[in-house]
């Protein structure tokens, strides 16, 4: 009898430790960004926002739209124009730009975007997003593929 007392209890314990651990992870750690969190608008806004700041040669505005990530991998915003301008030229200075859809996925949200280059190649932008802290949204990355069946 003394057994099942002391394994209840200790059952009992790890229930409670266990259980407040889990209480804890839920309320602290990151969160799934759910399909109600999906903001197309904001989204949208960002993108032509460091579109128009590449426009515009404002590298400080532009940087100011990467996520903490990218920001710490690219130190500057002056290195940060660089890479786009070397590697993300239909980006950079786009002659046109129509945004597709908004969508989750198990990474985070991303935003569809077709661009039409400097060499009037058509191109897919995909631009994840990231939320901070302060609940506002971040570009995350950009992956872009040619779109020869899309016309801008």
């Amino acid at each position: 009898m003394r057994i099942f007392h002391v394994f209840r209890a200790f059952v009992l314990s790890a229930v409670l430790t266990f259980g407040s651990f889990a209480v804890i992870d839920a309320t602290v750690g990151p969160r799934p960004v759910m399909a109600q969190e999906i903001d197309s608008g904001a989204f949208q806004s960002i993108i032509r926002d460091q579109m128009n700041a590449f426009q515009s040669g404002d590298a400080v505005r532009a940087f100011s739209h990467a996520a903490p990530r990218l920001q710490q991998q690219f130190q500057t915003p002056d290195v940060f124009i660089q890479m786009v301008k070397n590697g993300y030229a239909p980006v950079y200075r786009p002659s046109n730009v129509i945004f597709g859809q908004s969508k989750a996925t198990p990474h985070g949200p991303v935003q569809e975007v077709y661009v039409t280059g400097p060499k009037g190649q058509t191109w897919r932008a995909i631009y994840s997003f990231e939320k901070q802290p302060d609940g506002t949204w971040r570009i995350s990355g950009c992956y872009l593929t040619k779109d020869p069946g899309f016309s801008a």
